[in-house]
């Protein structure tokens, strides 16, 4: 499968293959006993820092937590609050070179985004490998959202109407 080139001429500013790259060192350390799918992050922030992230599991399934929200949390928690491109890659825990698919974030992570990725110009990008990947927007795979702006300013400041 060929590269997927984004119709987005801001794409050439993003450092994709690093991203993905970055992910896919990152997946290397997820901690999947249960599912055995081994998912990377690696988010880009609009100030130009790297943040990455691995799905951590649990016999509870509950605090299990996904690479993507990891990333972001790591970022939010050091004081970045305006992402710029997140690049995503998973698989079964003994693919290595070549993954069998894209692995897309999930609703949740999703949502998460959304609320962090101010700019309509937030990139998503999903990859097989460094060569082979798909980017979205987050518009593309989260339409019709609703974020903080959706909330009234009394809802905003802890009353109700």
């Amino acid at each position: 499968m060929e590269k997927v080139q984004c119709e987005d001429p801001d794409q050439d500013r993003l450092p994709v293959e690093k991203l993905i790259g970055k992910a896919l060192a990152a997946r290397k350390n997820a901690y999947t006993p249960y599912s055995h799918f081994q998912v990377g992050a690696a988010l880009l922030t609009e100030r130009g820092q790297i943040y990455t992230g691995c799905n951590i599991e649990n016999a509870a399934y509950g605090p299990t937590i996904c690479a993507e929200r990891c990333a972001i949390f790591k970022a939010v928690s050091e004081g970045e609050h305006s992402l710029k491109a997140i690049a995503i890659a998973g698989g079964n825990e003994k693919e290595t070179d070549m993954l069998s698919g894209y692995a897309f974030p999930c609703g949740v992570c999703r949502q998460v985004m959304r609320e962090f990725a101010k700019d309509a110009a937030f990139k998503v990008i999903v990859a097989r490998n460094i060569t082979d990947f798909q980017i979205f927007s987050l518009e593309e795979l989260l339409p019709n959202s609703f974020g903080p702006e959706n909330l009234s300013a009394k809802e905003l400041e802890g009353g109700t109407e």
